[in-house]
Formats: C-alpha cells, structure tokens, sequence
C-alpha cells in the first residue's frame, strides 16, 4: 500500500465516523425536539416518548422533522414560529453533538 493509497484511507475512515457522529446527532436532536413539542402539544408520559420516536422517524424516512412539528403545531393550534422552531432546532442539535462526541 503506498502513502497516497494509506491517506487515501485514513480519509474515508475519518469521513464515515464524521458521518456516524452526524447522524446519531441529529437522531438525538430529533428526540429531544419530539419531547419538547410533545410538552407544547400536551402530550406526557408514553405519548411523548411515543410523538418523540415519531419525530425521529419522520426525519428518516418522511416529511422531516420540521415539517411534523410544524403540520403538528399547526393542527392543535400551537403557537410556534419557524423561525422559533428553527432556533430551538439548531440549539438541541448543538446540545446533542456535545452528547454524542462526549460518549466517544
């Protein structure tokens, strides 16, 4: 293997951890943003773990989750701008970044 080929790997490694730290992120910041809707629309115990996996599950493989929040909002007659949901977003995603990278 020569030393361009080692880099070359060392790169992809480093990109495909980069990429699993973003991913659980953002699942986590998913989670979080779906309990503190949850509160906003009512919802405790089981129901907002429930509406929190829902959130998740919806950024992976639905609308996303801004769009559920904000179809969700809408239906119950939260107030919410998007802007304050935007900015609640990047907050949690910050707070879960700081999770993720302190689990290693």
């Amino acid at each position: 293997m020569t030393t361009f080929d080692k880099r070359e790997e060392g790169f992809e490694k480093k990109f495909a951890h980069e990429e699993e730290l973003k991913f659980k992120a953002t699942a986590r910041r998913n989670h979080m943003l779906g309990l503190w809707a949850a509160e906003k629309l009512g919802l405790n115990g089981a129901e907002a773990e429930a509406y929190a996996r829902e959130v998740v599950l919806a950024d992976v493989g639905g609308p996303g989750a801004f769009a559920k929040l904000r179809k969700d909002f809408d239906a119950k007659g939260v107030v919410q701008s998007d802007h304050q949901i935007q900015r609640h977003m990047d907050e949690l995603l910050a707070q879960a970044t700081a999770q993720v990278k302190a689990q290693g």
